[in-house]
């Protein structure tokens, strides 16, 4: 591999990791204020979906080498993927609305579709997103178990975090040799 493209992958690394960890903050963010606020972690979810999708946007746009045509498909495939998936929370919310499920259900089930939508996005754009969508679906789950979810859900953040890094280093030693 030439200098300039270990380099370019390098700084892609970066920032797709960078990502990787907002995400990974703001999902424990959410999982909180949704444990002590329902209504509050509700309108949460709903810009994180929002925020997802734009992320995984940039994320497609630095994959694509900066080229037009390229961009244009991404664009074109994630509006598409994260409108539907907003039109699915969309629908949880109505049923919510008419009483047929409680506040504190539709959360977790709000925060089980955009796990959904971004391990699915993730086949896209990357592993990372979609461990953060793993992440999501069993803090979802988890949280309904354990009355101490929240340092359970950090070591399993944490253990992400590093995993990525590690698993880039390895692969990056073995591209080297």
């Amino acid at each position: 591999m030439s200098e300039d493209i270990l380099i370019a992958e390098k700084k892609r690394f970066h920032i797709e990791e960078a990502i990787l960890i907002l995400l990974l903050i703001l999902s424990l963010v959410g999982i909180g204020i949704m444990d002590f606020s329902p209504a509050d972690g509700y309108g949460y979810w709903l810009i994180m979906m929002l925020l997802f999708g734009l992320f995984a946007m940039i994320i497609g746009w630095i994959q694509s080498k900066h080229r037009a045509d390229d961009f244009k498909i991404i664009l074109r495939e994630q509006s598409m993927h994260w409108a539907t998936s907003l039109l699915v929370v969309g629908g949880a919310f109505l049923i919510h609305q008419s009483g047929r499920i409680a506040e504190e259900d539709a959360g977790l089930i709000i925060l089980l579709i955009l796990s959904l939508s971004t391990i699915l996005d993730g086949l896209r754009v990357g592993w990372r997103f979609s461990m953060v969508g793993l992440f999501l679906g069993v803090a979802a789950v988890v949280s309904v178990y354990t009355p101490h979810f929240l340092w359970i859900e950090l070591g399993i953040a944490i253990l992400i975090v590093a995993v990525t890094i590690a698993w880039e280093l390895w692969m990056e030693k073995k591209a080297q040799s």
